[in-house]
């Protein structure tokens, strides 16, 4: 069978990652047909669109995709093209698995848990109203009338939306995601003891939705900021950790720094009938083009495609291709090294090729 996949290779060092796992993906054996679609800088420079409507067609025609990091401005500028895709797309729900693998540095030994975060809604919906603006001015005012609370006339407003129909859903995702991977408890983080009608809604609504899955897998609540100190001091005592879309955001950088960092966390984004694939970290444009960076999180998001698309020998092959390579440590990226100055140190496209030959010498 052949796959229809759409590949956004992205920004920065997006078209190097995206090269070396569009390589491991094929070396699998596994028929894809790529249709290469453009988003983020290089969409506005041939374009002058950030996101192509014809980028979006190939989305929902393909329904998978394999996409590189996209540079999103900090303070200014446009807004995030992932946030939009997502949105575009009804791509709900977040997946970023935090798995520890031999070879990495890192504190932690052993680690296995997988963030499901919402992504639909939140503080991420993008309802801002910039400080000084008209508009805003008469937003506080409303505000002030029906909350009977001050506002500084100088503030910038986000508007935080959370729906009990979202959050059912992802909680619902989050435990059937648990069933399907043997996985044996949930944990929804929230912050229901200060956000009472947001996070508490959130925090209910997942209480409902838990009492379908009693005797089969385990839950828990915990406040997000008891859960970033849980995670510090013992991680191992938690499985699937449902979040909203801002927290959940937050705390999988948290477990990526659990396992060694975002060059070994992948991520993906998945809707009804439809998935983007695409490592958690940024476009990183300093190291673009050097053949430098780390290709692991885009080829194990590779990884989490293929067992999207149901094709579980190929699936565990990359994975365990990807975890001999860095267990060796001898044809690896500069971060995995002690000396990141090691004269041994390979590039990009050489880590992959050495992914490569483990899957064909298997």
């Amino acid at each position: 069978m052949t796959h229809k996949v759409t590949l956004i290779p992205g920004d920065g060092i997006g078209l190097e990652v995206s090269l070396a796992a569009k390589r491991c993906i094929e070396a699998t054996g596994v028929k894809i047909e790529w249709e290469e679609a453009l988003a983020g800088s290089l969409a506005l420079e041939k374009t002058g669109e950030l996101l192509p409507k014809s980028t979006l067609d190939s989305l929902r025609k393909n329904k998978v995709a394999l996409k590189g990091p996209i540079i999103t401005p900090i303070g200014g500028g446009f807004r995030s093209v992932n946030v939009g895709i997502r949105q575009a797309l009804g791509l709900y729900a977040c997946v970023r698995p935090a798995k520890t693998y031999p070879g990495v540095k890192s504190l932690y030994k052993d680690i296995d848990l997988v963030i499901i975060r919402e992504n639909s809604e939140d503080l991420y919906a993008g309802i801002e109203f910039e400080e000084g603006k008209p508009a805003t001015k008469k937003i506080i005012q409303e505000i002030e009338k029906y909350s009977q609370k001050e506002i500084r006339p100088d503030s910038g407003i986000s508007i935080k939306p959370i729906s009990k129909t979202a959050s059912e859903r992802i909680v619902r995702f989050a435990f059937e995601y648990a069933l399907k991977h043997g996985r044996k408890k949930v944990t929804l983080v929230h912050k229901a003891n200060i956000m009472k009608f947001t996070d508490g809604l959130f925090l209910k609504a997942g209480r409902e939705v838990a009492r379908d899955y009693a005797g089969k897998i385990s839950f828990s609540e915990a406040i997000v900021d008891n859960m970033c100190m849980q995670l510090v001091q013992k991680p191992h005592i938690y499985d699937v950790l449902v979040l909203p879309n801002l927290y959940g955001d937050i705390l999988s950088d948290l477990c990526a720094g659990l396992i060694g960092g975002l060059g070994i966390a992948p991520g993906a984004n998945i809707g009804d009938g439809l998935a983007v694939f695409e490592a958690v970290h940024g476009s990183a444009p300093k190291y673009k083009g050097l053949n430098k960076v780390n290709p692991s999180a885009m080829i194990l998001s590779g990884v989490l495609m293929l067992e999207y698309l149901k094709e579980e020998k190929a699936c565990r092959a990359l994975e365990n291709a990807v975890k001999s390579v860095i267990a060796e440590g001898r044809y690896v990226t500069y971060d995995f090294k002690s000396d990141p100055d090691d004269p041994h140190t390979v590039g990009t496209q050489e880590m992959a090729d050495a992914i490569i030959q483990k899957i064909k010498n298997k």
